[in-house]
């Protein structure tokens, strides 16, 4: 599945660029909220077999999925909250830089 991720990868990477939002956006005038992250995935299911092995995710792309006709594909919803480690309870705040002419 060489045009596809893992939907750990995935996270990861959406928890990544979160995480550089809030640091470049530290100190700004603007900032937003972060109450949910809502995502829809097309998700291939992958069970090995083997023995151990586990039941893995795959996450395609729109035009992957149309041309992975034998892999089982599903619409995946995932709603998740963000929090920060140093304070649970209050929503994290996530800005940039301004852009020019911007209010």
């Amino acid at each position: 599945m060489d045009d596809a991720v893992e939907l750990a990868d995935m996270i990861a990477q959406l928890r990544r660029e979160l995480s550089r939002a809030m640091a470049d956006g530290e100190g700004a005038d603007l900032r937003f909220k972060a109450e949910k992250v809502e995502l829809e995935l097309t998700v291939g299911v992958e069970r090995s077999r083997e023995p151990g092995v586990k039941v893995r995710f795959w996450v395609f792309d729109a035009s992957a999925a149309a041309r992975h006709s034998a892999t089982a594909t599903q619409r995946l919803t995932l709603t998740l909250q963000p929090v920060t480690a140093d304070a649970p309870d209050r929503s994290p705040l996530i800005s940039d830089d301004e852009m020019l002419g911007e209010i």
